[in-house]
């Protein structure tokens, strides 16, 4: 255990076990994650990860397994690490992203650094702040560049170099992202391209020898295309069949003779096959009817594949030889914590030492420590060791149909121990996106932050959801305050008709999408939800659909009108602020005032058009916050608030309350 007491002193976060008979707090609830990410060198001697130190910025953490020394690798101000890779057993690739807020992928910055595994030579490789030299003309020096930079692959038997996917932003213009791959060398930057995608928007597939065999993406109008080229030839060959499947290639078995690819099931639903490249030749080696594949399985060693995960409701895993080494270690940690959701997340090249995470829903999880050797695991690192998953809350997965028969799932999330418990008071909690986004089993602090304090919450995942095809997602097209409400409402009425909700006592709540679904549900079915909660929502479709800049592609405006339609009209009748006619439910309106993604005005809208009206609502405004609060303090303000206003419209003796806090006049 003198490991992982060291790795904690490194992260700096002054972050101890507490395990006492207290409640759950929010002030640990809105604490982040303390690790996110853990990958282990290519030879095992060393770990790479991101970490969250006191101030709420993400560093990369580096520590040496074998003199137990570290070092914390901090970003630019106001900047954190986005996501790692290791370029060599001495070298790792990172890029930084800027704040956005909690609900989103952080807005990458396009640069790409490199530092040694002890912390020194540290290097931005490419950027538009990159400095360089101008010396010499028959060097090729590195310079500043407008661009975005992307991790693609290592290069067997090349420590040096790795190769790189390059979005120039001035040749790429309004089009649509144009990449380009470069073979690049880890210690300056200096880069040779190898490959041009044949359309834009492509993503890259290469073999392990450094061959960009495959690109794939969405035309203008949706359609998938799927290219693929030979050894040593820049001519691309679209794979007909496969872009007709909307197949995706994954990844290069170790031989390389062997493509991993998501493909339609054998029969119907959703699949996993092996591609041939020589003879083209497709075999599904994994079905499901209901829900497509959520990843390819890590084995022990880097770039293995021992089976094929997805989320029925539950993690599951299905696994290609359950007698081989790799499932044999982890069939052995999953016997150790029943019920949780036990994989691997990283490994060395020869499978001696492997990195694996286990969590549930309860519990944010914890990083292992395989050895092989010993066939030990040692647990190394916990992502939040303040929270007791004893006392946190349990998913439940459940399965309703909508009132046009189409299957839905989700989750139920009772009050601990009260999981028997019928008639509760219920939050119905709308996840964002809203296309290809979905709930799942795992942990979730706002939710925590609810059934912990006496609420059953309910998820659904409407359609537009991700994870069951794209004719699901499909089906969420043109549907926002439509058939994907419907979805919702039903889900409500499912939950009464269990007995499981209160109808007196529901409300619903959400943030981004999930924010106009909290709002647009509450004038929908205005007899329905008690209250409603919008945080960082889009409250008026037409003005968003109108908010239009430079930097917008051809791309981003097909996909609005394909999703979203074009007739104003519509648009403004599923709107929110154009239907406050039809509004009973008590509101409240969370808004950060430094929101990119989904302006300030459209929360500030919706706030002066309910004090037009004379209707108090509860209104958090932060001016330095996000899409979603990031800082800690916000955090557990949001939190203590939300419970606040829901204790008060749907809590104990909530019949007839008022909203209790400093509501908006």
């Amino acid at each position: 255990m003198k490991l992982s007491r060291a790795l904690t002193a490194l992260a700096l976060c002054g972050c101890a076990f507490v395990l006492n008979a207290e409640p759950v707090s929010f002030t640990d609830l809105a604490k982040h994650l303390q690790y996110r990410t853990v990958k282990i060198s290519p030879d095992g001697t060393h770990l790479a990860a991101t970490s969250v130190l006191k101030d709420g910025q993400t560093v990369l953490s580096l520590f040496d397994l074998v003199n137990k020394k570290g070092a914390n690798i901090a970003p630019r101000q106001d900047e954190d690490v986005l996501d790692f890779w290791w370029a060599s057993p001495n070298r790792v690739l990172y890029t930084e992203a800027e704040h956005d807020g909690g609900w989103d992928v952080p807005i990458a910055t396009g640069e790409l650094y490199a530092v040694n595994a002890d912390g020194g030579a540290q290097e931005m490789l490419y950027g538009y702040r990159k400095t360089g030299m101008e010396t010499g003309t028959l060097v090729q020096h590195v310079t500043a560049e407008n661009g975005s930079a992307q991790f693609l692959s290592r290069i067997a038997g090349d420590p040096d170099h790795v190769l790189v996917e390059i979005t120039d932003w001035e040749a790429s213009g309004n089009l649509g992202n144009f990449t380009t791959v470069y073979k690049m060398d880890v210690r300056d930057g200096r880069k040779v391209k190898v490959a041009t995608a044949p359309m834009r928007e492509a993503s890259y597939l290469a073999d392990h020898k450094g061959n960009v065999r495959f690109a794939v993406g969405e035309d203008l109008d949706g359609s998938l295309k799927v290219y693929m080229r030979p050894i040593g030839s820049d001519q691309w060959e679209l794979l007909s069949q496969a872009s007709a499947d909307r197949d995706w290639p994954l990844a290069f078995s170790p031989d390389d003779s062997t493509v991993w690819f998501e493909c339609p099931g054998a029969e119907r639903g959703f699949g996993v096959c092996r591609f041939d490249p020589a003879t083209k030749k497709m075999t599904n080696v994994w079905s499901n009817p209901d829900v497509e594949m959520d990843d390819l399985a890590q084995g022990l060693a880097r770039d293995s594949v021992m089976g094929v995960r997805f989320v029925d409701g539950r993690p599951a895993l299905s696994v290609l030889d359950a007698k081989s080494p790799d499932a044999q270690a982890l069939i052995a940690l999953m016997q150790q914590y029943p019920g949780e959701d036990v994989q691997f997340v990283s490994g060395t090249d020869d499978g001696s030492k492997a990195i694996a995470l286990v969590q549930a829903d309860a519990d944010p999880g914890t990083f292992f420590l395989y050895d092989r050797a010993s066939n030990k695991f040692t647990p190394i690192l916990q992502r939040a060791s303040w929270i007791d998953p004893t006392k946190m809350a349990s998913k439940q997965p459940i399965t309703l149909s909508a009132r046009d028969g189409l299957k839905l799932q989700g989750y139920i999330s009772y009050p601990p121990g009260q999981e028997k418990a019928t008639h509760l008071p219920m939050v119905v909690f709308v996840h964002g996106g809203p296309y290809g986004i979905r709930d799942d089993w795992g942990y979730d602090n706002y939710v925590q932050a609810l059934a912990t304090h006496g609420y059953a919450v309910l998820q659904v995942n409407y359609r537009g959801s991700g994870g069951y095809g794209y004719n699901f997602i499909k089906a969420g097209y043109h549907e926002w305050g439509g058939k994907m409400q419907d979805d919702v409402t039903d889900a409500t009425r499912w939950a009464i008709a269990q007995g499981i909700a209160d109808p007196n006592r529901i409300c619903i709540y959400g943030g981004s999408y999930g924010g106009y679904a909290a709002l647009e549900g509450a004038v929908k079915e205005p007899d329905l939800y008690k209250c409603a909660i919008g945080y960082s929502g889009v409250y008026d479709l037409p003005r968003s659909e109108s908010r239009k800049d430079e930097a917008e592609t051809l791309y981003s405006q097909d996909y609005w009108k394909r999703t979203m339609g074009t007739d104003e009209t519509v648009l403004a009748q599923h709107s929110p602020i154009y239907q406050l006619g039809s509004l009973k439910a008590k509101v409240m309106l969370i808004v950060g005032g430094k929101d990119k993604i989904v302006l300030p005005e459209q929360g500030e809208n919706l706030h002066a058009a309910l004090q037009d009206r004379k209707v108090p609502h509860e209104w958090l405004y932060e001016p330095d916050e996000w899409h979603g609060f990031y800082t800690e303090d916000h955090i557990n303000e949001v939190l203590t608030k939300v419970n606040a206003f829901l204790d008060a419209n749907i809590g104990p003796g909530a019949a007839g309350a008022t909203v209790t806090a400093a509501a908006a006049q």
